[in-house]
């Protein structure tokens, strides 16, 4: 099964004057309760924060929390003394656990774009914890980069779940098979450029639902991609 949703079908909020947001599920002021996740997928948002600006220090509690930067530098600091500065192509991840606060700011000039991605946990008032990987972005090039996996996976950036995310850069032309195992799902993003997965053509910021099913992927134009696998709900 492959559902498409295009960006045109997701939320879509300004609840500051330096966020321009993109739901993809259920968040904040924004609720559907036919959309409120994608089996542990809870939270995915495509966020743009303006220059000098940013999310001030605030809590969180049992939840893996991910950060994919697309572009831009992105400050973190948290009530654990952790510090460290993202940029393109780069993952922040925080396991909130039983509790943690923590701030994300844009100290530059240039407007970030920042993939939010909230997980599930597997189990409750675990220790909370920080970690960032900065992956080459070379390594994602015509291949699938593994980027995130479970505390038994072998990704650089393990979470409390069992989920995989993986990131690629396909230049136009280009193809790339990625196969949905059984009693498996997962969620597609894509990012930036266009592709076509099996016959549908996704666009700049659409997504896409994909259960048990085996893709052929080709760049319509250069094209990255997103993907966040996991159990079948």
């Amino acid at each position: 099964m492959i559902r498409h949703i295009p960006v045109e079908n997701l939320h879509r909020a300004r609840p500051m004057n330096w966020l321009d947001a993109i739901h993809h599920f259920s968040f904040a002021d924004y609720y559907n309760k036919d959309n409120v996740n994608f089996g542990a997928l809870r939270v995915l948002n495509d966020d743009l924060i303006s220059g000098h600006s940013g999310f001030d220090t605030h809590p969180h509690k049992d939840m893996e929390i991910v950060s994919y930067l697309v572009k831009g530098a992105l400050t973190h600091k948290d009530s654990l003394g952790n510090e460290g500065v993202i940029r393109r192509g780069e993952v922040q991840y925080m396991s909130a656990g039983r509790g943690i606060l923590h701030s994300e700011i844009n100290e530059g000039d240039e407007t970030v774009r920042l993939l939010q991605i909230w997980i599930l946990p597997d189990a409750k008032n675990l220790e909370p914890g920080y970690g960032d990987h900065k992956f080459e972005w070379t390594a994602r090039e015509n291949k699938l980069l593994h980027i995130v996996s479970g505390s038994n996976g072998d990704a650089p950036v393990r979470l409390n779940q069992d989920v995989n995310m993986y990131a690629t850069e396909l230049e136009q032309g280009k193809t790339l098979d990625f196969s949905v195992a059984e009693d498996r799902q997962c969620y597609i993003v894509q990012v930036e450029g266009s592709t076509d997965i099996n016959s549908v053509e996704l666009k700049e910021r659409d997504a896409m639902e994909v259960v048990e099913e085996d893709l052929r992927i080709k760049a319509i134009t250069k094209s990255h991609l997103l993907f966040i696998e996991m159990k079948k709900a």
